[in-house]
């Protein structure tokens, strides 16, 4: 599965940014999907996931209320609506693709990695 996210650029805080990933290659619906993000001099972390069918997400805490994630598998992407954003949000977002199984918010439980895109929130 190769993975391929856009959407990202500067906004200002409060502001608002969509992103997406593109899947190519195997069976969307065979695949959890999840978004990571990776500030500078951090760990990469866990920001949501959503199952195969798409009615279930999950979410860290950080982002509970602000973030949506959401899967169009006709379109074969994942989607991150990114709502009140500031400037911790502030990332590489990358997006992941694991088997199926129950949602995640361990990177080791995917398998596919999308190189990313940068998320600048300014103040």
């Amino acid at each position: 599965v190769q993975l391929q996210a856009s959407g990202g650029g500067l906004v200002q805080a409060g502001g608002y940014l969509r992103l997406s990933c593109a899947a190519l290659g195997r069976t969307f619906t065979l695949y959890n999907m999840a978004w990571f993000r990776q500030a500078p001099g951090k760990e990469r972390e866990f920001v949501a996931a959503i199952n195969g069918s798409g009615v279930k997400g999950i979410y860290a805490d950080s982002v509970k209320g602000r973030f949506t994630i959401s899967r169009d598998n006709a379109k074969n992407t994942v989607y991150l609506q990114m709502n009140s954003l500031n400037s911790e949000d502030t990332a590489v977002y990358h997006c992941a693709a694991g088997a199926m199984g129950e949602i995640s918010r361990s990177r080791d439980d995917y398998d596919y990695w999308g190189l990313g895109t940068l998320v600048t929130v300014s103040s």
